[in-house]
């Protein structure tokens, strides 16, 4: 069941693999994603040292959080992967020329879990073209549904 959705995502890039990975959260961190308070569309995704965090993820802190804590919503939150998974996209993002970018926020098995994608960008002509055939598929589904009348 997905919890956020990067739509824009799409639209920028090419989404070439998706891979998912943890998150490092605390625990009003959870019980605002669990009341549909994160939001991922200003997000992207950094190696640094080994390691992958990402950075921009606005988690709207509850009202009722913890009187002991400060939430900070965007602060820098480390992914969790396995060793040879970060290898191999380290590798891919220097050599290659790819990025990485959040595409959602989901659960599985309970968990948090983040859908993190290796794309390419897009150039604005690839995007008019991606608009023009996404346009195009409606009208042949429209054209279908009233011939199928």
């Amino acid at each position: 069941m997905s919890i956020a959705v990067n739509k824009k995502a799409f639209h920028d890039y090419f989404v070439e693999e998706k891979i998912e990975a943890g998150i490092a959260l605390e625990g009003w961190e959870v019980k605002a994603i669990r009341a549909g308070r994160a939001n991922i569309k200003e997000a992207y995704v950094v190696i640094k040292s080994g390691e992958i965090f990402i950075v921009g993820m606005h988690i709207t802190a509850l009202p009722t959080a913890s009187t002991h804590i400060q939430p900070d919503p965007t602060r820098t939150r480390k992914l969790l992967m396995h060793g040879g998974e970060i290898d191999k996209l380290i590798g891919k993002v220097e050599r290659a020329g790819y990025a990485l970018i959040p595409l959602d926020l989901h659960y599985a098995r309970g968990r948090i879990k983040a859908e993190v994608g290796l794309a390419k960008g897009k150039k604005q002509h690839d995007k008019r073209d991606t608009a023009a055939e996404k346009d195009w598929k409606r009208q042949q589904d429209r054209l279908m549904k009233e011939k199928q009348r």
